[in-house]
């Protein structure tokens, strides 16, 4: 059982996300326009500007983890989110099980027993939304430069070699800043490994790729932090050492 609780620190990670490569985060807006745009990106409802919501970029960085610690093949539906049942089940190594509970610590759990809950206690880490920095937009302005473009791409018949199913992809632009802001609540002494766990799955995700089309080049980010604190302790990080 879990010690007693105590909210003993709180870091707060700030700094710009810099897009290398155009992104694609989808609204969810399925209907259809002839002539129009087959994917839009989700804007806020009031500025129509562009943003990152936070729960990409927490769902993105606990994948690349779970797949760093090799999790996804114990996950009760085979390749699915990390759950609290890889901790009662016999048949899995001690070892999964501890890096199950870095997991579930930091990124949190839903559906558990009381007995469980008590193990991991609540959820560590906040994501908030991201949203175009102030410098940047101003500069869009300035230059009337629109928040996003338009990517034509198509399919290439392999027998033909002509392109085939045009489709047109909105993306924020490569050079793009968002601000983003991550907390990371203390409670307990062996909490603070979770701050490197955490800094581990972003500089993952510098190495992948945010939001869709990631293998035809979309989604390259660059982390820059305000604090140099954070700064010399995300360079130094080595995930496959």
């Amino acid at each position: 059982m879990v010690t007693q609780l105590k909210l003993q620190k709180i870091y707060q990670i700030k700094g710009k996300i810099k897009l290398l490569t155009g992104l694609h985060i989808g609204s969810g807006n399925t209907e259809m326009h002839i002539g129009g745009v087959d994917n839009l990106v989700v804007k806020h409802p009031y500025t129509n500007e562009p943003y990152i919501p936070g729960s990409s970029l927490k769902g993105k960085i606990r994948s690349l983890l779970e797949y760093l610690y090799g999790l996804p093949v114990y996950s009760e539906n085979n390749g699915g989110i990390t759950s609290h049942k890889i901790l009662t089940n016999n048949k899995i190594p001690k070892e999964v099980k501890e890096k199950a509970e870095i997991i579930l610590r930091l990124f949190g759990l839903s559906g558990a027993g009381e007995d469980i809950l008590k193990i991991i206690g609540p959820t560590r880490v906040a994501f908030a939304d991201c949203f175009l920095d102030e410098n940047y937009i101003k500069k869009l302005k300035d230059e009337n430069l629109p928040f996003t473009e338009i990517k034509a791409e198509n399919r290439i018949n392999r027998i033909t070699g002509t392109a085939e199913h045009p489709r047109f992809i909105e993306r924020v632009p490569a050079g793009a800043e968002f601000k983003f802001q991550v907390t990371l609540k203390i409670y307990q002494p062996e909490d603070e490994q979770l701050l490197n766990i955490l800094l581990t799955g972003m500089k993952l995700l510098e190495l992948d790729y945010l939001g869709g089309s990631g293998s035809r080049g979309y989604g390259r980010i660059k982390f820059e932090f305000e604090d140099k604190q954070f700064t010399e302790k995300f360079e130094n990080i080595q995930p496959f050492e």
